[in-house]
């Protein structure tokens, strides 16, 4: 890959910045392991140290940086099985949810790794160690030294199910000197819309093509699909199914938001009681799962957790106080989907860019979203546009639609409808990839 003197030289103080910082890397690590183990497993593989012998060369290498990415891998690494149905993977990942949710869809003869930190020595042993025939990068994890080691080791690293908001190809102009480099090397990309490829040539990236967004291709699972069943028939009060809201991959200080709305007007708070309303709420991170149970139970709420209770086991119904279910569970959200009846978008109440909504859509869960979604703009407009989704401008607003859903039946049917029409429409993105990369080998 030809680099000018200037990129060449700030290419070589970013690698000495980064080993620079690896001890800090190290002691977030421990810190973050003390309450999600899985940070601590194998970390020498994050400086690129291997014990063992080397796999066999020639995998396909996909990299899935976290949970979400992870559940659109599962969908593209379906479709790659399609076309070679011997495929042997290399999954990576950098967090402990994207991990534990990797294991899943591994096979024999498959492996498993952590992404190495980025510099020049830790990605020189991760590709000598593994040797990788292909790497695809997920979504938006594109690193400097990463993609100037694949060009070295002449192995073709490609961006899949790209996209980039208008935030972060600001922070990417501001840096070009490094950016710039990194997509101009990658060996393909393909964008999840046409708004996203026009980004990602600002920063030097090729795109080759607009496949759409991997993640309208999930399916419903018929096993999840039991277990929402199963959920649903607990939440009966005199013989009456209780209505479900969930507050889907709430961010640090949203739950306080939604604790604050609902208690501030006696009215409102009393007709939520007198639906039965059911409030499932699923924090984003795991690390939060104990902090966001205590933050409950200190306002005297009725808290049940899912690692806690056990199928078949009533939820505990007090018409006098407000029902909270705590999904404290990795891997389980399209449950969680399945056994809603609407859901509040985690991320939109604050600045934060909000979660993906596909997902929701899919499974027949209406989305309420607030004002902010620029992580997944496209999305959310579409789903607004078509009715799948409703927006807001803060968590007022929020209780007050979903009330007005709960009201009119009929309306939440017709969202419900429409982000399953909107999905539909919408497939097909993992056979076009998976295609792209038979073109690309």
């Amino acid at each position: 890959m030809d680099l000018s003197w200037t990129e060449r030289l700030v290419l070589w103080a970013y690698g000495v910045m980064m080993r620079a910082l690896q001890p800090l890397l190290r002691r977030k690590l421990r810190r973050r392991g003390r309450q999600e183990p899985g940070y601590l497993m194998n970390m020498p593989e994050r400086f690129g140290l291997y014990d063992g012998l080397a796999p066999e060369p020639g995998r396909i290498w996909v990299h899935a940086v976290s949970l979400g990415e992870s559940r659109a891998a599962a969908i593209l690494i379906e479709a790659l099985r399609a076309v070679w149905p011997d495929m042997r993977l290399l999954l990576t990942h950098s967090t402990a949810t994207g991990w534990a949710q990797g294991q899943s869809l591994l096979r024999p003869g498959d492996a498993q790794a952590w992404l190495p930190w980025d510099t020049p020595k830790a990605t020189r042993g991760f590709l000598l160690h593994h040797r990788p025939r292909l790497g695809i990068l997920m979504e938006t994890e594109v690193w400097p030294v990463l993609v100037q080691a694949c060009a070295q080791a002449r192995v073709p690293l490609a961006l899949a199910n790209a996209r980039l908001n208008d935030k972060s190809l600001r922070s990417g102009l501001r840096w070009s000197l490094l950016s710039r480099p990194a997509y101009r090397g990658l060996s393909a990309v393909w964008a999840q819309s046409p708004e996203d490829g026009a980004r990602l040539g600002q920063l030097g990236a090729t795109v080759q093509a607009v496949l759409g967004n991997l993640k309208f291709d999930v399916q419903p699972q018929p096993d999840a699909l039991a277990l929402a069943q199963v959920w649903r028939q607990q939440w009966h009060h005199q013989g009456l199914p209780c209505p479900v809201v969930m507050l889907a991959s709430t961010r640090e200080g949203e739950e306080a938001m939604w604790l604050q709305a609902l208690m501030a007007k006696a009215d409102r708070l009393a007709a939520f009681r007198a639906v039965g309303v059911v409030w499932l709420l699923v924090p984003r991170h795991p690390q939060r799962f104990d902090e966001v149970h205590d933050v409950l139970a200190a306002q005297g709420l009725s808290v049940v957790r899912r690692s806690n209770w056990d199928l078949g086991q009533t939820l505990p119904f007090q018409a006098d106080n407000v029902q909270v279910w705590l999904g404290d569970s990795v891997g389980e959200m399209p449950v969680y989907f399945q056994s809603a009846d609407m859901a509040l978008l985690g991320g939109s109440f604050m600045p934060l860019g909000g979660q993906n909504l596909i997902e929701a859509a899919a499974f027949g869960c209406p989305v309420i979203m607030g004002p902010h979604t620029f992580n997944f703009a496209e999305a959310a407009q579409n789903a607004e546009q078509a009715g799948a989704a409703a927006r807001v401008s803060d968590m007022d607003g929020a209780l007050d639609q979903a009330m007005a859903w709960l009201r009119q039946p009929q309306e939440l049917a017709k969202a419900r409808q429409k982000g399953l029409d909107l999905v539909a429409q919408s497939r097909g993105a993992a056979k076009r990839y998976a295609q792209a990369i038979a073109g690309l080998l």
